[in-house]
């Protein structure tokens, strides 16, 4: 089977595209046939060995997927051959097929085009930990998302119109304003041009956003906290922007501001049944026409290094996938 592998450590043209042996089965475990592999901009990291999550060389980069299960391991119950799932092993999924524990499979309905799907779990999991459990947005407040057109960006602002907020969407040109406009972003914010502490601030008539929803960093970090209302609320989802902010800690206490780190992934380790319970919910709001999972752009395997470069370039409007 064809494999998308990073064999050293570097930018996304050192990947390779090989075929390789077909993975073996073990117990608790199923075999899935890759429908689509939906890549995040982490994927641009861990190849560069710049991410938490370190795999030994070498690997697939790609956390989820869709697909079909064509074989499962001794005692597997919870799935079976012929069934339609999504699954997020945190990297491998690169490749025609994948083996991970059949526990870390969710079903999807018959209705729900499995290309669609693939990019579920991180973009949208990763937005609905942040606002619903960590933020704990209410309806009527105002939802500030930087780097708002990107794949969580933009899972950020679909869930946050459907939590019931105001959704200021932030980032870096006019086209991505009109995309998450299009999304469901109630008012709009170049950044590229324009101050974000002082728009922020005179969209919401100078009291401030209630939640930032941060997954850029970089300078405009420090910029969104002096535009959060009292008790406002910011959430850490990652930096893109490439730098890690050093934050005045006395913005918190003049604002009584709670800073948030939302690591979803570690979230799904201590609290499992939490964390499906989030997919489930995911899975029918897609289903049910509510969340739209919108796909960027689809690239064969052997293009894995320009689907990936172009995630690098913050050229991507929604998910970019991989198609085996």
């Amino acid at each position: 089977m064809k494999a998308v592998l990073c064999r050293e450590f570097g930018p996304p043209e050192t990947l390779v595209v090989e075929d390789i042996a077909e993975p073996e089965l073990g117990p608790g475990e199923a075999r899935v046939a890759v429908a689509a592999c939906a890549l995040n901009f982490f994927d641009t990291l861990i190849i560069q060995n710049r991410y938490q999550l370190k795999p030994g060389l070498p690997f697939s980069p790609g956390g989820e997927f869709s697909g079909v299960v064509e074989a499962v391991g001794e005692g597997v119950k919870s799935v079976r051959p012929g069934d339609r799932v999504i699954g997020y092993p945190g990297w491998g999924a690169a490749r025609e097929k994948i083996v991970l524990y059949a526990d870390r499979l969710v079903a999807v309905p018959d209705e729900l085009d499995l290309e669609a799907a693939a990019g579920i779990l991180i973009a949208y999991g990763t937005a609905l930990h942040a606002l619903k459990d960590r933020a704990d947005l209410k309806s009527g407040e105002t939802l500030a998302v930087l780097g708002a057109s990107g794949g969580t960006g933009i899972a950020a602002v679909e869930l946050g119109k459907l939590m019931g907020a105001r959704v200021i969407a932030c980032a870096s040109s006019p086209d991505k304003l009109s995309f998450c406009a299009k999304h469901g972003a109630d008012e709009g914010i170049d950044y590229a041009k324009d101050s974000l502490r002082d728009r922020l601030k005179e969209l919401t008539d100078g009291r401030g956003v209630d939640v930032v929803y941060d997954a850029v960093g970089g300078n405009f970090a420090e910029q969104a906290l002096r535009a959060t209302a009292w008790l406002g609320r910011y959430l850490v989802i990652g930096f893109a922007a490439g730098d890690i902010p050093r934050i005045p800690l006395n913005l918190a206490l003049l604002k009584g501001l709670d800073i948030k780190g939302v690591f979803w992934g570690r979230f799904l380790e201590e609290d499992p049944e939490a964390g499906r319970a989030n997919d489930r919910q995911l899975i029918q709001w897609v289903a049910d026409g509510k969340l739209s999972t919108p796909v960027h752009k689809r690239f064969p395997l052997d293009q894995a290094a320009e689907a990936l470069a172009t995630i690098a370039r913050r050229e991507a409007r929604g998910k970019i996938i991989l198609v085996p």
